[in-house]
Order: C-alpha cells, then structure tokens, then sequence
C-alpha cells in the first residue's frame, strides 16, 4: 500500500514539474521575442480597436495598398454578417515560439462569437489578422448538408446534360443523310439534262431511218410499175393470178 502511494506521489510531482517546464519555455520563448504576455494582450486590443474603426468609418480604400491590412479588413467585414454587432473582448490567449507569436482574441457578438488571429513573426512584425465565426454544432452540420446537397445537385445536373447530348447522337446520321441525299439530288440533275439531247440525237435517227426506208419502197414501186430493177439491184416482178379452173379439173 505504501509502495503504491508512493509511486502516485512522484507521478503527482512529475505532472507538476511538466507544467512547470512548460510555462517556463514559454516565458523563455517570451523572453527571446522581446515581448510578454500582458504586452501581447495589449497589442492586440489595440489591433482590433483599429480594425473595428476602419471599418466604422469606411475608410478601407486608404489601406488598399496593405495587404495584410486589407486582408483583415476584408476578414471583419465578412465575419460581422455572422456576429451581427460585436459586444465585448471576453477573453485573450498567446502562443509563442521561436518562430513568433500567436494572440486569439475571443469577442462576443450578439448572433455569434468569435475568435480574431493575430500573427506575429519573430521579429514581431503584423503578418495576419483572420476573424473565424464560431458556429454551433448544429450550424455546421446545416452547412455541410447545404454543401452535399449543393454538390450532389451540381452533379446530376451534369450527368443530365451528358445524357441530353449522348440522346442527341441519334440524330446526327439522320442530319447526315439527310444533307447527302440533297447533294445526290443536286448532281442527278445536270447528268439528266445531259442526256437529254442524246435522247434527241437518237431520236432524229430513227426518224431519218424511217424517212430512208420510204424512199426505198416508193422507188421499189415505182419500179415494179415500169419493170426495171430496183435501186438496190433486185427485180421487182408483177404477181399474176394463176387459172385456178384447170388446177381443179385435173385434180
């Protein structure tokens, strides 16, 4: 029992001396900066103040050319929709390091609190002041809903597009065809109206044809008719009508 005891002591003691450890780094980191708790506490105040003012008195352009500045500006600006009108300092914690400081200010709104981060680097020179909204838990799930059904949205609204445009594949051979049959329709027509006068050549042919063959049986009659030849050569003889009485009395 006492071995335990015991042993719960130093476990006591070394917790303590861990605490002690720490707040004496951050003292010496403190220290190494050139600044101290109450000091940080007191810039900060101020830096607010000033923002805050700025702000009241629309006075952002003049500070345009800051770009640290003017990002805080902007960040105030933002956050005061959320906090609404901002009430009182509640409370301030510093951080620092050998890399620099820290300093949350946390003020009181009357829709929300908030937490304004001042950044100092190791030389202690301004490098960024950021007002965060807190937000309840159930504000931020609301959120994050919002955003999921936003996205979600966002998502198949595309996806219904690409389905109008993939449904609208079909009609691009019908366009197609469509475009050349005009073109085949087009080149029809002139080869038709080419062939038109060899139709009428062949026609005229057939139609001298004719006229020479008249001519032939007119002069082949004519020449049966005085029994001379035939302008082609051939003899052109009169039918006689046979006796048909004696063929029947000898048969």
């Amino acid at each position: 029992m006492k071995k335990r005891l015991l042993v719960l002591g130093m476990a006591i003691i070394c917790i303590f001396g861990m605490t002690a450890c720490g707040k004496a780094a951050d003292e010496s980191a403190a220290n190494t900066l050139g600044i101290t708790e109450e000091g940080a506490i007191n810039y900060a105040d101020q830096v607010l103040d000033s923002v805050r003012t700025i702000v009241d008195q629309n006075m952002q352009e003049q500070y345009a050319g800051d770009a640290v500045v003017s990002a805080a500006l902007t960040s105030w600006t933002s956050a005061m929709e959320d906090i609404g009108e901002f009430k009182s300092i509640t409370d301030h914690e510093v951080i620092t390091d050998k890399d620099g400081a820290t300093i949350n200010v946390m003020i009181e709104g009357t829709d929300h609190n908030a937490v304004v981060e001042i950044l100092l680097d190791s030389e202690l020179t301004l490098t960024g002041i950021t007002t965060n909204v807190q937000y309840s838990f159930g504000e931020l799930m609301e959120k994050a809903a919002l955003n999921t059904i936003l996205g979600m949205g966002t998502v198949f609204v595309v996806l219904i597009l690409i389905s109008l445009l993939i449904s609208c594949f079909v009609f691009i051979p019908k366009i197609q065809a469509a475009f050349s049959g005009k073109k085949d329709e087009d080149t029809a027509e002139p080869e038709a109206a080419v062939a038109a006068p060899v139709s009428t050549a062949a026609a005229v042919t057939e139609d001298l044809t004719d006229d020479y063959e008249l001519a032939a049986v007119i002069a082949a009659a004519i020449a049966a008719s005085e029994g001379a030849a035939s302008t082609d050569g051939f003899v052109v003889r009169s039918i006689r009508r046979a006796n048909t009485s004696k063929w029947k009395a000898n048969y």
